[in-house]
């Protein structure tokens, strides 16, 4: 599963104010507090995050399928804020909030893969994307990697977030049995007020939901649930990414289907005479995207 995040987790139209506040003295007022450090360097607004040269030709490609700009403006991601990143794989969404953050004196937590010393891949996922962040640290700011799974600890300071973000993920978690903790754990984060923002593989109305999600697809009215379960509250759902070109019925599940574009059964070597055309031309997935809210009078 580690080694499918790389490929499927490759995570606006806010524009932020990235300007200074001017320090205030004389006539015996006391001068207001410097704002927080900002990254040199990156970009003043989100869009141009998303225009970033760091991203690369492929990611930006995606844009015309995950919407970011209109995502994270639903979800709404603002200057300055707290976010926690659940499972950031290899940093598709990564490459877009962490530079708005760090140039706008905001904080994000990554948390990545709970470390498994028996499963090198998970290691390898993991190194591979911290390298990524310290590699160019003006660009990223100070990213906090936490980590997310069976026995992991918080993923932030409770009651630290204003955002967090399950972005395609939920499925790999039901696989795991992870799912419920994934929302407690999301909730425990969140300030009173903050927001849970789901992006994920959308099931077709009224079949039986599978719990293990084996194709990769979610019924809306289950993440709604598990949500719910855990004291939150549905404040929006969203349109945004839903394509209804997607037939749900694949060979191989949602990874049938771009980017991942499977020919063959989960760990068997792909088929080099698999007819991809009539799956490219779906493009990806149908997928909800949710927005929640935890109740101001909710406590961490």
């Amino acid at each position: 599963m580690a080694r499918e995040l790389l490929t499927l987790t490759r995570r606006s139209a806010l524009l932020a104010a990235g300007a200074l506040t001017l320090g205030a003295a004389g006539c015996g007022r006391k001068a207001e507090e410097p704002p927080p450090a900002k990254a040199a360097g990156s970009p003043q607004s989100l869009q141009s995050a998303i225009d970033g040269d760091w991203r690369s030709p492929a990611d930006k490609a995606r844009d015309a399928w995950r919407h970011p700009a209109e995502s994270l403006a639903f979800w709404g991601l603002k200057p300055g804020q707290t976010v926690v990143e659940f499972w950031p794989g290899a940093g598709w969404y990564t490459d877009i909030i962490a530079p708005f953050l760090a140039a706008t004196g905001g904080k994000l937590y990554a948390a990545n893969l709970q470390p498994d010393p028996a499963d090198p891949a998970v290691q390898a996922v993991i190194d591979a994307f911290r390298a990524k962040l310290e590699g160019a640290r003006r660009r990223y700011g100070e990213v906090e990697m936490t980590a997310f799974g069976p026995t992991s600890g918080p993923v932030a300071p409770a009651g630290s977030a204003d955002l967090v973000l399950f972005l395609r993920n939920l499925h790999n978690w039901m696989a795991a049995g992870i799912a419920e903790k994934a929302f407690r754990d999301a909730f425990a984060a969140l300030k009173p007020g903050g927001v849970l923002g789901v992006e994920e593989h959308r099931a077709d109305v009224g079949g039986v939901q599978d719990v293990l999600a084996a194709d990769g697809y979610v019924q809306q009215a289950y993440v709604v649930q598990l949500a719910e379960e855990a004291g939150f509250k549905l404040a929006a759902a969203s349109e945004i990414n839903a394509n209804p070109r997607d037939t749900k019925d694949h060979p191989f599940g949602v990874w049938t289907l771009p980017p991942v574009r499977r020919s063959s059964p989960r760990g068997q070597p792909d088929d080099p005479a698999f007819d991809h055309a009539r799956f490219d031309a779906i493009g990806e997935s149908d997928r909800m995207t949710l927005r929640f809210v935890k109740p101001a009078a909710a406590q961490p």
